[in-house]
């Protein structure tokens, strides 16, 4: 059944693919631009494309009904969104693992964080009755790497973006993340490490940094140790600069890689039996993983923000709670480090 759907004044201007978005928020703009690519949505009984801006008056013809439409896949809606600070102007959320900022390059349909806040305003608006205004979007203020989880900014509107960017650009926002490595990082408690090396992409790998004294970027990370074990450190990072995956090359070319990290360190997944003395699996079972993405928490950020200074803080993730629980029952320190200089 064909149904046909006229521009109104408000949405003229807006791009075939965003005007079918604020129509139909339950659908993913992907799966909206393969209709319109093949044919199935049409503008004033001729083919489109995803990007033709609409005049006053024309007529969107859709061939198929949208309650006839497959269901919506699970995987493109996106986990729940744990919500840590919204206003009018800042939504704050912790993010989970396994969720990247953005759209990944290679599979477009695939949720991420940008369309889960999108879905989440969508939802938002339909419950009330609303439409989202035209120019909407979540607009994220920095990146946390896919399996990196905690504190993660989106502004509302463009006045906030611009103003945490500005921040963010001048050195004002303070971040700190949690990172559990290899090894006793030899530092009194107190005592802080300057890493300063300069970051470049690996030609050799794709979506990997280096070290690159010659050609990279300077990069600063400011290291110290939040908790001690036998083997293994939880420190505590402050990027002064904002480099790709720089906290992880950084503590790896320290000596000391974060404990899971496929691309870094040795680990894809890190469990009990590896640290347990005398672990012993009961026949036919299969261990499970204590935790299998990199350990790495985004545990708070602070800014001056509308002339008032704010801080974000995220609990930890579930399973490196219970990482650093098992390591401090079965990995205690042997001594607290070495004494603070005086």
């Amino acid at each position: 059944m064909v149904e046909a759907i006229v521009v109104p004044v408000e949405r003229v201007g807006l791009e075939l693919d965003e005007f079918l978005c604020l129509l139909f928020p339950e659908r993913s703009k992907g799966f909206l631009r393969a209709q319109i690519r093949a044919g199935r949505i049409l503008i004033d009984g001729l083919p489109a494309h995803p990007g033709t801006r609409l005049r006053l008056s024309q007529v969107v013809l859709l061939e198929q009904s949208p309650d006839e439409w497959p269901e919506v896949p699970e995987a493109q809606r996106g986990p729940a969104l744990t919500i840590l600070h919204e206003d009018e102007h800042l939504l704050v959320i912790d993010k989970p693992a396994g969720l990247a900022c953005e759209p990944e390059r290679w599979d477009k349909e695939k949720a991420s964080l940008a369309t889960a806040v999108l879905e989440l305003a969508r939802e938002r608006a339909a419950r009330a009755g609303t439409q989202l205004p035209l120019d909407w979007r979540p607009r994220l203020l920095h990146r946390l790497d896919k399996d990196t989880t905690g504190v993660a900014l989106i502004a509302k509107s463009l006045a906030c973006e611009r103003e945490v960017r500005a921040a963010f650009e001048s050195g004002a926002v303070q971040k700190v993340y949690l990172a559990l490595v290899e090894g006793e990082y030899p530092l009194a408690d107190g005592e802080e490490d300057r890493i300063e090396f300069a970051l470049a992409p690996d030609e050799r790998r794709s979506g990997r940094m280096v070290v690159d004294t010659l050609e990279g970027k300077p990069a600063t990370t400011i290291v110290r140790v939040a908790q001690r074990f036998r083997g293994y450190t939880l420190v505590e990072c402050r990027p002064l600069t904002g480099r790709t995956h720089q906290i992880r090359v950084h503590l790896a070319e320290r000596g000391f890689p974060l404990v899971v990290d496929p691309h870094y360190g040795r680990r894809r997944s890190f469990a009990l039996s590896e640290f347990k003395v005398g672990y012993r699996r009961k026949p036919g079972q299969t261990e499970r993983p204590l935790i299998e993405r990199h350990t790495l928490h985004a545990a708070s950020l602070e800014l001056l923000l509308g002339g008032a200074t704010r801080r974000f803080e995220a609990p930890l993730p579930v399973d490196l709670a219970r990482t650093l629980k098992q390591l401090a029952h079965h990995r205690a320190p042997r001594w607290s480090g070495p004494a603070a200089s005086a």
